[in-house]
């Protein structure tokens, strides 16, 4: 039985939606109508069939079969499928791997492909295409494990027939089924008569105990190419005849063109067409499709645009301030009661405003998407967080069955939530263009690309919040009353997820990581405004600003109450959280935190944070360095349960609290002024340099238990913990993201 799909942890946006759709027991595909979707016009020797000779139809689901996971060539090679997309989180190394362990694969011999829009590439659980919430190795752990089992037992079946020998009489190790009497046959030997096995529907699987590749730090599959610049992204599509293009957008969200003169775009050379087209949130642009980028770019250039924005509201960010704080003195929706009546006779009283700005995701690669049209079909290559959706936004655009469309997915140069947008944006536009320059005479691929400009331009934001927060305590630092509010944009709002996810007015992306695990007694009121400023989930997503506030307001409790900071919150745990104090006491050990003698102007900052199922607890040092927050080393405790590559889970901690301290950083937020985004590139909007980047000390709890997210977690408590650091430093709480020390 599936499990209930709010006992799972994942952008609680989708939850309701998921299950809505997690799949009926479905029925294996059809080998042709498996190679036909997955778009490769067959496999190479050595894959296994769906269904073998007397297998019931719905014995396993796509999902589980072999068939659309494992090829094994000839000559050994073993070609691993994945079912997410890989966008720098590591995935294209770890899921091999579970299979690999199970199938008692050579790793040497193991390499890795994306999947496509087939339908065994969806989550297991929730039964869509799905890229998110930290739920690619959590979710497809045991669906992994079991292809390999399966694919195991196959291959021993071949060699059993092939020598007359009962299978459990025969063993598997490194890539090679071992006869007792020392002969041996390997799996690419193999593997055409393994076609004609029938595939097992259950399957014994190891004990942790006898793993050889889960749990071994284990370089990337992918590494090579990348650090030799070998690796191609979606950006880098090149198809026979295509075409490139770029698009004018307008300046204020939702405006459209109220002139365009072409004519000296047409001119340049390499320009093939001009088209308009529409654009999300009701607005329309103008697209320049050239030979190339560099053409589309001098044709976009020579445009002459005159814009209408009448009817669009034009937001000021320092007017949107003032109005949160305006609303956070109203009544509002409600999602925890507590009384707080005790703030007026308590001792210890904190009153405190967070304010938070707008984010973009900034991923090294900027939105792309190629598209190739055909009579009643259509190709796109994209790196797409969820392509069983893009395929349907694409059909939808142009008139066709979601069938239709193959998606191919490609790799992506990061992400971090901006490839998943409920109205697949950058995916109908380039349908749009595709579509308008077929219609214009020209019959080939066309592939539109975003500039840095246009990407940190298009909006799609973490949204701006503010919180603000009133509690009262005794001496011993307990908690009497907690009155908090929280101000800003619905994530799902007006998206198809709004009208399940959004509960009494509150959106569960806003509030995800407030008051837990701490026992507060807490009021918390939510406010949604809505805004022209298109927002969305951006790494760890409510946990971006949830965590900073609640960790930070634990440690002005402990400082005000003469309490060390760790011992504090270890008391809160009690024995209700053992992997919070697992995770903050394996941190602390490793760090010296309370032991070692930090030098002169330095201080320790502690926070730890749950999301996704996984506890992050950082202990950092940092300093002032001429007045400026400088992060000098940061030691994580991570519990994560089973550690299935423990280099990549150092990698991820690592890249997200880089994505942490960016956060932290004079100029790291997304302004408005009349509607207009402010900043343009990496030269107004502020990401981590190598100058800003601490020295990391990652340490694992050791664990058995089923794997749980490892993408996001390690952001949130990056924040907090800098921040408490620099107010032992000064004496002062630090209240604003990005950090604005107060001089008073």
């Amino acid at each position: 039985m599936l499990p209930n799909i709010q006992d799972i942890d994942m952008p609680r946006a989708l939850q309701h939606l998921l299950s809505r759709n997690q799949p009926e027991p479905a029925s294996g595909l059809t080998r042709r109508s498996f190679l036909k979707l997955a778009g490769i016009g067959g496999f190479a020797l050595g894959t296994f069939p769906h269904l073998a000779a007397g297998q019931t139809a719905d014995a396993l689901k796509p999902t589980q079969q072999p068939s659309a996971f494992v090829r094994i060539a000839p000559d050994g090679e073993i070609t691993v499928i994945i079912n997410r997309l890989e966008f720098g989180q590591g995935v294209q190394t770890a899921l091999p791997m579970i299979l690999a362990e199970e199938l008692d694969a050579d790793w040497s011999l193991v390499r890795s492909q994306h999947g496509s829009g087939d339908a065994a590439y969806v989550d297991p659980l929730f039964g869509i295409h799905l890229t998110g919430g930290s739920n690619s190795i959590k979710n497809s752990f045991t669906q992994y494990r079991e292809l390999g089992a399966r694919s195991r037992a196959m291959l021993l079946s071949a060699a059993a027939a092939r020598w007359n020998t009962p299978a459990e009489q025969l063993h598997t190790r490194a890539s090679k089924v071992m006869h007792p009497d020392g002969r041996q046959l390997s799996y690419g030997e193999l593997a055409e008569s393994a076609m004609t096995m029938p595939v097992p529907e259950h399957v014994t699987l190891k004990s942790p105990a006898d793993f050889r590749l889960i749990g071994q730090p284990t370089n990337r599959l992918d590494a090579r190419a990348k650090s030799s610049g070998k690796q191609d992204y979606g950006i880098d599509m090149h198809l026979p005849g295509q075409l490139t293009a770029v698009v004018a957008r307008p300046p204020v969200f939702g405006g459209r063109p109220s002139s365009v003169g072409d004519s000296a775009a047409l001119a340049i050379k390499g320009v093939k067409a001009v088209v308009r087209i529409p654009l999300d949130h009701h607005g329309e642009g103008v697209a320049v499709v050239a030979d190339g980028y560099w053409s589309a770019k001098k044709g976009r250039d020579a445009l002459k645009l005159t814009w209408n924005t009448e009817a669009v509201e034009k937001v000021d960010s320092m007017k949107q301030l003032a109005e949160y704080r305006q609303l956070a003195t109203q009544p509002g929706p409600r999602l925890f009661e507590a009384d707080v009546s005790a703030l007026g006779s308590a001792t210890g009283k904190i009153d405190a405003e967070f304010i938070f700005p707008y984010l973009a995701h900034a991923a090294m690669e900027p939105l792309n998407c190629t598209v190739a049209l055909s009579e009643g079909r259509a190709e796109v290559w994209t790196g797409s967080q969820g392509p069983g959706m893009d395929a349907a936004a694409a059909a939808k655009v142009l008139g066709l069955k979601p069938e239709q469309v193959a998606m191919h997915v490609q790799m992506a140069g990061g992400g971090f939530g901006r490839r998943f947008s409920s109205g697949s944006d950058f995916v109908t536009e380039a349908c749009e263009i595709a579509k308008a320059t077929h219609a214009a005479g020209l019959n080939v691929p066309v592939r539109t690309v975003w500039s840095r400009e246009d990407d940190m331009h298009g909006g799609y934001y973490r949204p701006m919040h503010l919180h603000r927060a009133r509690i009262g305590f005794d001496q011993k630092g307990q908690v009497l009353a907690w009155d908090h509010v929280i101000v800003g944009q619905s994530i799902t709002a007006g998206t198809l997820f709004e009208s399940f996810q959004v509960k009494n007015g509150i959106d569960a992306t806003a509030t995800e990581g407030m008051r837990d695990p701490y026992p507060f007694p807490m009021r918390l009121t939510v406010h949604h405004p809505r805004h022209n400023v298109p927002v969305l989930w951006w790494r760890s997503v409510g946990s971006t600003h949830t965590a900073f506030v609640m960790e930070t307001l634990v440690d002005e409790i402990a400082r005000a109450t003469k309490q060390d900071p760790v011992a504090y919150r270890m008391n809160l745990f009690g024995e209700q959280h053992p992997r919070h104090r697992a995770a903050l006491q394996l941190a602390v050990d490793k760090s010296g935190y309370g032991k070692k003698r930090l030098p002169a102007a330095h201080a320790w900052g502690v926070a730890v944070h749950e999301s996704f199922s996984t506890v992050v607890a950082y202990v950092v040092e940092a300093t002032l360095k001429k007045g400026q927050p400088a992060l000098i080393r940061v030691t994580a405790g991570v519990h994560c349960n089973l550690a299935v590559n423990p280099r990549t889970i150092e990698a991820q901690v690592q890249g997200a609290a880089v994505m942490g301290l960016s956060m932290c950083l004079p100029g790291a937020a997304i302004t408005l002024k009349d509607g207009i985004v402010e900043q343009s590139n990496f030269s107004d909007y502020t990401v981590a340099r190598i100058t800003d980047v601490p020295a990391f000390d990652i340490h694992v709890v050791p664990s058995a238990e089923p794997p749980t997210g490892m993408g996001e977690p390690g952001l949130p408590p990056l924040a907090p913990a800098f921040a408490n650091a620099l107010a032992r430093l000064t004496g002062k709480p630090v209240r604003q993201l990005p950090f604005k020390l107060s001089t008073t």
